[in-house]
């Protein structure tokens, strides 16, 4: 098994980008911001972006809040060699600042202020990962940063992630959406003179289903978004791009568990079908026997006999622990293993869970160090 080292990797000054992804729940955003303060305290400087709308990012970084732009860790004690920065992604203020950078102040009022933009600019599936893309590559054009760490949505499927600008893309640009923006594109001609008496019939059935008012604000916001829709679409091709650049690395993240393996399985082979920078597989929470060379099997029936002898109950209790352990400890090899063996290039480092929550600067510099293999 190649063995997944993060310090070469985070020293190198070629590394800008490292992207954290993998399915909902397996500790992308504790990866994340661990990644970042271990950069920092080596002397780089970095800033994370979180999507994690909980806020356990700014709490484990010992601030109250965090907001769309890039906010100094300034806590007591803390005192690193380079400098860490933190943000967490406000979706719809990206979206405006997108809106507002490819319009003209009075078409930007107009699509700000449509009631159907505000509701696609909030919960239109694939914005929250588009934006998210969106902000990175903002960040990287300030070329302010020594590395960014993203942390990527919690979404369904971590292929989300990478999806998400090529689908938001394609659904603006579709057959639908296109019927919409017909009038604007015909100089003002309506949509019965564009597409004849068929389509009318299909918006008065679409008006009897969605509301009428609703359609009427989607034909407006899209006949105003017509004009700047090609840089909304160039910007997602740069994004991709950025996404397969030499300075991007993907760190895959998954628990030792089979959905979240299978999960993170799909995601290694996309990003090889892309020809995407991938650092490696780190699994998380891991459960590992050290020290003590006692199989399962025997500690249950030496337990066994302690409670037949009615002696040392907590002893035989300690030894059923034992067993316990060293059974999820065989599992989660066995899943490892057919991962390693399934991708035997892909580098990998397991994350022993900690016995509590990480909630501060101290849980994150330790998980920094499991990283690490310290």
């Amino acid at each position: 098994m190649n063995r997944l080292d993060f310090d070469p990797l985070l020293d190198d000054p070629a590394t800008r980008v490292l992207v954290c992804c993998g399915s909902g729940g397996v500790g992308k955003t504790t990866t994340a911001a661990a990644l970042a303060l271990r950069a920092a305290e080596r002397g780089r400087r970095v800033v994370v972006l979180t999507i994690d709308p909980a806020r356990r990012l700014a709490q484990s970084l010992g601030l109250r809040e965090l907001d769309n732009h890039p906010r100094e860790v300034v806590v007591e004690g803390f005192e690193p060699k380079g400098e860490l920065f933190a943000m967490m992604l406000d979706m719809r203020r990206t979206f405006d600042d997108m809106v507002l950078t490819h319009a003209g102040r009075d078409r930007a009022d107009q699509i700000l202020s449509n009631p159907f933009y505000q509701t696609i600019s909030s919960s239109f599936s694939g914005t929250q990962e588009y934006m998210a893309m969106e902000k990175l590559g903002q960040l990287v054009a300030q070329d302010e940063w020594d590395l960014i760490v993203v942390d990527t949505p919690p979404s369904r499927s971590a292929l989300d992630f990478l999806d998400a600008p090529q689908r938001l893309s394609t659904v603006l640009d579709g057959k639908f959406i296109r019927m919409l923006s017909a009038p604007a594109r015909a100089g003002g001609r309506g949509l019965m003179k564009i597409v004849g008496t068929g389509f009318s019939l299909f918006t008065r059935a679409v008006s009897t289903i969605v509301g009428g008012q609703l359609l009427q604000d989607a034909s407006t916001f899209v006949q105003a978004f017509d004009s700047m829709f090609g840089g909304f679409r160039e910007r997602a091709q740069r994004t991709y791009e950025l996404l397969r650049s030499p300075g991007t690395g993907f760190v895959v993240v998954a628990a030792a568990e089979p959905d979240a393996l299978r999960e993170a399985s799909y995601f290694v082979e996309r990003l090889s079908a892309e020809n995407m920078p991938l650092c490696g597989l780190v699994a998380n929470r891991t459960h590992p026997v050290l020290a003590v060379d006692l199989p399962a099997a025997k500690a249950h029936a030496a337990a066994d006999d302690l409670d037949r002898s009615g002696e040392a109950p907590l002893a035989a209790a300690v030894l059923r622990l034992h067993a316990d352990r060293v059974a999820v400890a065989d599992r989660e090899k066995r899943l490892l293993a057919r991962f390693t063996r399934a991708h035997p290039g892909v580098a990998l480092v397991g994350v022993p869970a900690l016995p509590a929550d990480v909630h501060d600067l101290d849980g994150l510099r330790e998980i920094g160090r499991r990283l690490a293999g310290e």
